[in-house]
């Protein structure tokens, strides 16, 4: 698997996943834009298409919640990342892409020495991610509300993912 950068061709599929029923049951309140943001490369932003044997099966961004324009995480220290991935066709659900690609997304984040531990957001009652993300480490934070979703946040240190999760 290989993660390479989202680009403006990639519309058309991202727009067909995005409305696919177990990514809206993920992230449904969420409008990615995805017009204006595939044309633009924050230096705070990456967002990547997961490629399995040359083919795209899921979605992954990577932000610096300090930087990032519009506040999502409010205010937080310097030396975080935040991600968001999903898998895109149901046929793909349940094949190990999902760990492969955090797993991908994991090393890119703790590349950078200064990043000290990377945050995740997911639903507070989708219980499959809560324990996606607890295989891989991430420890429960707390429970949060952004926008109008009531999610779960939860953290992997430096050190978790230094020893393994």
């Amino acid at each position: 698997m290989r993660l390479r950068p989202a680009a403006p061709a990639d519309l058309s599929l991202l727009r067909r996943w995005d409305e696919k029923p177990h990514v809206l049951a993920a992230d449904p309140n969420d409008d990615w834009a995805w017009e204006v943001e595939l044309g633009r490369s924050p230096g705070w932003r990456e967002q990547l298409i997961a490629e399995a044997d040359g083919r795209p099966v899921g979605f992954v961004q990577i932000i610096d919640p300090a930087l990032e324009e519009s506040r999502y995480w409010g205010d937080v220290p310097p030396g975080l990342r935040a991600v968001d991935i999903w898998i895109g066709e149901e046929a793909d659900l349940g094949r190990g892409y999902g760990t492969e690609m955090m797993r991908l997304a994991l090393a890119r984040c703790f590349r950078d020495p200064a990043v000290s531990a990377v945050l995740v957001d997911p639903l507070a009652d989708n219980v499959r991610a809560h324990r996606f993300y607890e295989r891989l480490g991430f420890r429960f934070v707390e429970r949060r509300r952004f926008g109008q979703d009531e999610c779960f946040v939860y953290r992997l240190a430096r050190s978790g993912y230094l020893a393994g999760g």
